[in-house]
């Protein structure tokens, strides 16, 4: 099998160890994968990947290119695309990844990142925040993305959640006149920290989150109800450094 999905490595690797034999240069985890790396989520190497021989590839529609997906499928490879938009979503395309797809038994963190989520007490939307995943454009969730239901079941709302586009690009100025008291600024895509990030919206609060446990969907779903709920709410958090 290849994964070209980071979220989805992570989970066939923990669940269905060797089975994997290409995953992309982005996949990090579990540490230590040993398999082959055939590039880039959206520029893979096709012709390595058909060398490979698997039986499928994993993909999803938002990380990966139709036309490479295209090329795999022309080569006779079976690929699986998963859709993941919100919190269900990621459990039940998990299920289907791992047990249709590796066609092994549903593993028990799948079980128990349900029993975390489902144990979070419902949460009306305290704060407003912008969530930027890119700067140099300024790029931020916006409509029908999985950061952003975490977010809301969390408490926090994503003031440009009925964008028309999901990662609509906003002008700085723009972003920092938004109906907002907070700012949520992942380490990935882009790798948002103390010193760069921040400092563009001095009206804001900030808080920097972990990108893995905010929009990843995989064995990360099992600690990230509290990874994140501390990474918004514990003391200091949702504060600018320094302030």
């Amino acid at each position: 099998m290849v994964s070209l999905v980071p979220s989805l490595t992570e989970a066939v690797a923990v669940s269905a160890p060797g089975s994997l034999v290409g995953a992309t240069d982005w996949c990090t985890h579990p540490a230590g994968l040993d398999v082959v790396r055939i590039g880039g989520t959206k520029n893979p190497d096709t012709a390595r990947i058909v060398a490979l021989a698997p039986d499928l590839v994993i993909a999803n529609e938002e990380e990966n290119r139709p036309q490479d997906l295209d090329a795999l499928r022309a080569a006779g490879v079976a690929v699986m695309v998963t859709e993941v938009r919100t919190l269900e979503q990621a459990f039940r395309e998990l299920a289907r990844v791992l047990v249709d797809g590796c066609r092994v038994a549903r593993p028990g963190w799948l079980d128990a990142a349900e029993d975390a989520w489902r144990a979070l007490p419902p949460r009306p939307s305290e704060r407003a925040a912008v969530v930027p995943v890119w700067r140099r454009p300024w790029m931020v969730l916006g409509r029908d993305t999985f950061a952003g239901d975490v977010l809301a079941r969390l408490g926090v709302r994503n003031v440009y959640a009925d964008h028309a586009d999901r990662y609509p690009r906003i002008p700085l100025d723009d972003l920092n006149a938004a109906p907002a008291d907070l700012v949520v600024l992942p380490d990935e895509p882009y790798r948002f920290t103390a010193a760069d990030g921040p400092e563009a919206f001095p009206r804001l609060s900030a808080a920097l989150v972990s990108g893995r446990h905010l929009t990843w969907y995989g064995p990360s779903l099992v600690a990230a109800p509290e990874v994140l709920a501390t990474a918004l709410g514990a003391p200091g958090a949702g504060r600018r450094p320094g302030a």
